[in-house]
This record gives structure tokens, sequence and C-alpha cells, in this order.
């Protein structure tokens, strides 16, 4: 198809729905954020979408501030729509009305729920048993344009935010393509969305990921898949902040961080409410080991607590 496409986006998420693109219609630019240093050795690197878009030698911005410069930018490349996936800045009305179709987003939730910058992390968080991706108009506010369409994703017992985010890749890409061929046609109607249930979620910090012994068991099992692969769920023990990557959730009864036994499969902790299993965790400067393990090491005992 010959319609004219700018895409703005930075993370992985954004890649597929970059390459869909590519394949269907004409991606005239990207916009993304600018080259920092990412990784444990802060190396300074391209963001995914500048890699992707490098490779197929589509002309990339990286603008630091979206200015008049940008936009006069933008505007030479002509855009018949603008799709916008996981970009990271709010976008200054002149280019929300720049487009002739409009600017479409790609979202990682039902919407209304879950707006923000982590909904997939939220969906885990509050033991949703799916979630899924929406395509909508984009106004001034933060995710509260009209839907256009939407799709729903299953989200497993034993997802992390990780899995999910990969689970909803392909989908998200095919929904921004599918949108868009129903707008061309003139057969999709966008739909306000219900403000009054509407769900908002944070940008998480490495603090979001302690753990509260005071919780329930439960809770806490979600939370340590919710923050996997970052920030990282953690507890304290000796005055170190422990990774741990895996646990369950078990009946029994001890006091919240109490080690209530050390069994072959990893720890045992009292909660707010029943026992959490820790089973995979890293100290500092360490690689990861299963929690028996740590617990023989440390010389962990029935009575210890963690903080």
């Amino acid at each position: 198809m010959s319609l004219r496409v700018v895409f703005m986006g930075s993370p992985d998420f954004s890649v597929p729905v970059l390459l869909a693109l590519h394949e269907n219609f004409t991606v005239v630019g990207v916009v993304t954020q600018r080259d920092k240093p990412r990784g444990r050795g802060q190396k300074i690197s391209s963001t995914p979408v500048k890699i992707a878009a490098d490779r197929f030698g589509i002309p990339v911005m990286e603008p630091e501030r979206l200015n008049q410069d940008v936009v006069d930018a933008m505007v030479e490349w002509n855009p018949d729509v603008i799709v916008v996936a996981a970009y990271g800045k709010i976008l200054p009305s002149k280019i929300l009305e720049m487009p002739r179709m409009g600017c479409v987003n790609l979202h990682a939730s039902l919407l209304p729920l879950y707006r923000g910058a982590s909904p997939i992390s939220a969906a885990i968080l509050d033991g949703k048993s799916f979630t899924g991706v929406c395509t909508m108009l984009m106004d001034k506010g933060m995710d509260t344009g009209d839907i256009l369409l939407c799709r729903e994703i299953p989200i497993a017992e034993n997802d992390t935010t990780g899995s999910l985010h990969d689970k909803l890749l392909e989908p998200g890409a095919s929904l921004v393509v599918d949108t868009l061929r129903l707008m061309i046609a003139g057969e999709i109607t966008p739909i306000p969305q219900d403000h009054a249930k509407a769900t908002y979620t944070k940008l998480l910090t490495k603090k979001d990921g302690k753990l509260d012994w005071s919780r329930d068991a439960e809770f806490l099992s979600r939370l340590v898949r919710a923050m996997s692969p970052w920030p990282g769920a953690f507890f304290v023990f000796q005055e170190e902040q422990v990774k741990l990557s895996d646990a369950q959730h078990r009946t029994g009864k001890a006091e919240p961080g109490e080690i209530y036994d050390i069994v072959p499969d990893g720890i045992l902790v009292g909660t707010g409410k029943d026992l959490l299993l820790l089973k995979t965790v890293q100290a500092p400067g360490r690689k990861a080991v299963s929690a028996s393990d740590f617990a023989r090491g440390k010389h962990l005992k029935r009575g210890d607590f963690m903080q």
C-alpha cells in the first residue's frame, strides 16, 4: 500500500511493529530516543528501533526534545499517519495534529485499564488471567484517546513481565496493521474510553521490587513475576540485598519474614498469610543459585528472619 507512515518508538516492544509497518506500508521516517548508556557496562548504544530502521535504510531522527525543528522535519516526511509504540515521550499538539489520519498508539493493555508506563507488570501483579493490546487515536492525555481495536491475550500462571511482553509482540504488530487497513477502508469506528473505569500505572523503580513480608504469599509470588526482569524482586538478609527470581505460594503459617523450613526445592518463609517458597536467589556479586544452596552457604536455619 502507498500509505505513508512515520513511526515513533524505542525499545524491543516497538521493533515488531516497525517491521510489520515496513512490510505492509511505506515507512518514510522513524523518530526514536537518543543513544544512551545501556546494560551493566553502560556502553553507549542505539535503541532497538534505530538499529532496525538503519537495517532497512529508513531515515531516523533522535531528538532530545520534540521542538519546532523536529516538527518541521516530520512535516517534510508528509505522513498520512503517525504510529507510536513505546516512544517514551509526550507528543505536542503540532505532531498530534500533523497527519490527516491522526496518530495511532499501540498500548500493552486492555484500555482503559493500566494506562501509563508499566501495564504488563501491573496486570501480573493484580493477578489478572488475561490482558491484551489496544490501538487508539492519540489525544493530549496519557493513553486517553478513542479505542480503535483490541485483542485479548491470556496470562499463564508462570508468566513473568518478560515472558508476557514477548507474547504481546506479534499480536501487537498485527493489530497495528489491521487497524491501519480498516482505517484506509473506512471500516473502523473509534470508541471513546470509559474514563470512570480507568486505572493507572507508574514507571517502576528498583525499590518497587522489595518484598514486604507482611503481604500475603500469593501477592508476593506475583510480585516476583511482575518485577522480572526489571527491576527485579529482592529481600534483605544480613544487610545485603538478595535478588529473588523464582518463588511460589505455599500453605502454612509462620511470622512474616521467618524461615519456616529449608526443603530440597528451596526456603519456606512466613508472610502475612501462608508461606512463600524461595526457589532461585542471587546474592550481590554472585551468580544465581538455588535457594537451598544459598541456605547451606549462609548456614540458615529455622527461625532465622529475612528483612
